[in-house]
């Protein structure tokens, strides 16, 4: 298993890279980079949290089903989207409040987001996965 403080440097990691990339993308869409910013640090700090609980759970999933860490590729998969699908629960409220839109204005409005982060995920956790090795479960 991956200790505490590997768990929290991926999350922070993964939320400040991903925050960067995400108010570069749409500033360069018309969106006002201080408004995105702010949506994108509340949104950053639910989902570091989540993050954490989230990988957590996946990888004591993995040890009970797979008795491994190691993620085929379908298994990344799985676990992006069921990392995505969690937090949306969370943030399409919070959107359709913030923005005073229906759930179904804040849901499409969420897609783009969701997308990035999707493939973001993947690419990220491959690449963290290969400069800071899963270590392999002792039976």
């Amino acid at each position: 298993m991956r200790t505490r403080f590997d768990r929290i440097r991926h999350a922070v990691c993964f939320e400040i890279i991903g925050l960067v990339l995400l108010v570069g993308v749409l500033s360069q869409f018309g969106y006002d980079s201080d408004h995105v910013g702010a949506v994108g640090i509340a949104f950053s700090f639910l989902a570091t949290g989540w993050n954490y609980v989230y990988n957590n759970w996946f990888d004591k999933l993995m040890v009970r089903r797979y008795k491994t860490l190691k993620k085929t590729s379908l298994q990344r998969v799985v676990h992006s989207v069921g990392f995505e699908a969690g937090l949306l629960i969370v943030t399409i409220p919070i959107l359709a409040w913030v923005l005073k839109v229906s759930i179904w204005e804040a849901f499409i409005l969420d897609i783009g987001m969701v997308l990035f982060y999707l493939i973001y995920a993947y690419v990220y956790n491959l690449i963290y996965d290969k400069i800071f090795p899963v270590p392999e479960v002792v039976h």
